[in-house]
Formats: structure tokens, sequence, C-alpha cells
């Protein structure tokens, strides 16, 4: 076997998935907050997505596109967690940007790598390197300095949004954990997450009293082209994003994930200040943003450091197995 080739097609594969679910990431908060904008109800709209993306796997399996197997009871049971946190976190995120602005939304979401970091210590994981610990605590410090400069405070939407990251940090903990012992591609996961998500959702828009009010709205507003143009890029995104999202994290890990989430939160940060609704630009916006790509980029060194120390092992281990 050539282990080079074995290295660079692991390593494409690490990058390919990063930048993935960052562009994902970043084009899913613009797309949420203009969808937001024109229908407030959040619940239904993230049934709607849950429901695109488990007709897409279930019909792409039945056409033989996808070997993703069927629905196993016993793994649906362990993956029902993941879905409880995924959809919580994703309800919280959705109904904070209501009252929140993109800038400071991304800025609190920001917070998420050490959430990880702090949740992986506590389940076993092990400690970090002082270098990996360092660069995301300096990452936070960033998210603190910029938050600072809101003109626009909101304790609701902030309060949501916080949520928010705490059932971001449980359900990435758990994907990582799970796509490891189960042996699940990110698809299946994904199929078993929207699936699992449904009955919840369904419960959940008519205990609020979306439904049936929901519903007439979206009707409504049906012959207007660019919500449906919109409401439809939404769908496809919800599904991109999901599938980038847990094909990172079983690749990568779950903190990788969350700090790709940071890198890209400065391109959209910069963008959020000029578009559905800008912020003031405050020094010390601009200053946290500066510490916070620094905690990004140390992060980012940290971690290929430790990939090249881990690299010779692997092939080691490869080669040992394959004699």
């Amino acid at each position: 076997m050539d282990t080079s080739t074995v290295a660079d097609g692991s390593s494409f594969l690490s990058l390919f998935a990063a930048l993935s679910y960052g562009i994902a990431s970043m084009a899913m908060v613009f797309i949420n907050k203009a969808i937001i904008m024109q229908y407030a109800h959040s619940m239904t709209l993230l049934t709607l997505q849950q429901l695109a993306t488990t007709l897409l796997i279930h019909f792409g399996r039945q056409m033989g596109y996808t070997r993703a197997k069927g629905v196993d009871i016993t793994t649906a049971r362990r993956l029902l967690p993941i879905s409880l946190f995924y959809n919580a976190n994703v309800a919280f995120a959705l109904a904070s940007l209501k009252g929140v602005n993109i800038p400071m939304y991304i800025a609190i979401k920001r917070l998420t790598p050490l959430a990880v970091l702090i949740a992986g210590f506590f389940s076993g994981k092990g400690k970090p390197t002082t270098q990996v610990t360092l660069s995301v605590v300096l990452t936070a410090v960033g998210v603190i300095v910029a938050a600072i400069g809101d003109f626009s405070f909101d304790l609701p939407g902030y309060t949501m949004a916080l949520t928010s990251v705490f059932f971001q940090t449980m359900y990435l903990v758990l994907v990582e954990k799970s796509g490891a012992e189960e042996g699940l591609s990110s698809i299946e996961i994904m199929f078993y997450n929207s699936f699992l998500s449904l009955p919840f959702l369904l419960f959940l828009i008519i205990a609020t009293g979306e439904f049936p009010n929901s519903l007439a709205l979206l009707l409504a507003k049906s012959n207007s082209f660019s919500f449906l143009f919109i409401l439809l890029l939404s769908l496809v995104m919800g599904i991109a994003l999901n599938y980038t999202m847990f094909l990172c994290t079983i690749v990568n890990s779950a903190l990788t994930t969350t700090i790709v989430g940071v890198l890209k939160g400065v391109g959209s940060t910069t963008l959020g200040f000029v578009l559905l609704g800008g912020v003031q630009v405050h020094g010390l916006n601009v200053t946290g943003l500066v510490i916070n790509t620094a905690g990004g980029v140390w992060y980012s060194y940290a971690k290929y450091q430790q990939k090249k120390i881990k690299a010779p092992k692997v092939v080691m281990d490869l080669e040992a197995h394959r004699r």
C-alpha cells in the first residue's frame, strides 16, 4: 500500500469536509435570517427542513442513489438524544435570530468551541494540548470583547442564543461518539436525525400554537416567487448543512467542527454589518474579531502539528494490519 496516498486521501477528505461545512454554515445564517424576516414561524420552518431531508434520503435509498441502511430500532433508540439536542439547538437558534442581529448572533455562537472542549474533558475524551486549550480560550475572549460593543442588546434573543450553544455542544459531542461507535455514515446519521425529529417537531408546532396559523400564512405567501425561492433555498441548504456538519464531525472531530464555525463566522460577521439589517461598527467589535481570528489560526496550527505527530503511527498501524 502506498502510505503517502492513504495520508493524502485522508487529508483531502478532512479538508473537504471542513470547507464544505464552513461554506454551507455561513450561507445558512443569511438564508435563515432572510426567511425569518418574512416567515416568523421558526418551528414550522425547521419541521419542513427535516421533512425534506427525510424524504430525500428515503427516496434516494429506494432509487439506489445512496447505500444508506434502513431504520433499525436499536440504533434509533441510541441516536434519539442526538436528534433531540439537534432540534433544540436549531429551534433556539432560529428563534434568537428574530431579535439578535447577525454579527452578535455569530459572536454568541462562537462560545461553542469552549463548551465542546469542556464537555469533551468531562466525558472522558482526555485533556487537550496546551496550545489547543489556549487557542480556544483566546477565541472565546475575542467573542466577549466583540459582544461588549453591541448597542442593540436583546435579552430574550441573547438567552435563546446561549441556550442554543448548550444544545449544539451536546449534540456535536454525541455525533462524534455515535459515528465512531455505531459505524454509521454521515448520511445515515442525518437520516436518523431527521426521521426521529418529525414526531417531536409536530408535537411542538401544535403545542406552541404555530399550527395551523403557520400553514395558513405559508399558503397565503405561496403566490410570492421571491418567498418561495428563499423557502426552497432554505430547505436545500438545510440538507446541505446537516450533511456537511455530520461529515465534518465524523471525519475530524466535534471541536474541529465548532472551530470551522468560528472561522466562517469572521466572514459572516463582516457581511452581517451591511446585509439584512447591519449594525454600527465599533472599535470593540473589530478588536474582538481580530482576537477571535488569531485564536482560530492558532488552533488550526496546533491541530496540524498534532496530525503530523500522529500520522507516522497511523501509517505503521495500517502496514502492521496488512501483514
